[in-house]
């Protein structure tokens, strides 16, 4: 059988060929980009909690 051994494994080859210079700078902007949208969307959530009950002050005394 032959085995090839000498080939990395498939992970280790995508980021060897990420990390080459004309991809790594799609790779960085691909990531930037990710990070700005997961911050937006999370940043839009509205937490689901019921609302606070409205607390009034209490009147002051009339002298």
């Amino acid at each position: 059988m032959d085995n090839d051994a000498d080939q990395p494994n498939p992970i280790r080859r995508l980021m060897r060929w990420a990390t080459t210079p004309p991809q790594s700078y799609g790779v960085y902007l691909a990531g930037i980009i990710l990070v700005y949208a997961l911050s937006f969307y999370a940043g839009t959530m509205k937490p689901k909690h019921a609302p606070a009950p409205s607390v009034t002050a209490p009147s002051a005394p009339h002298s």
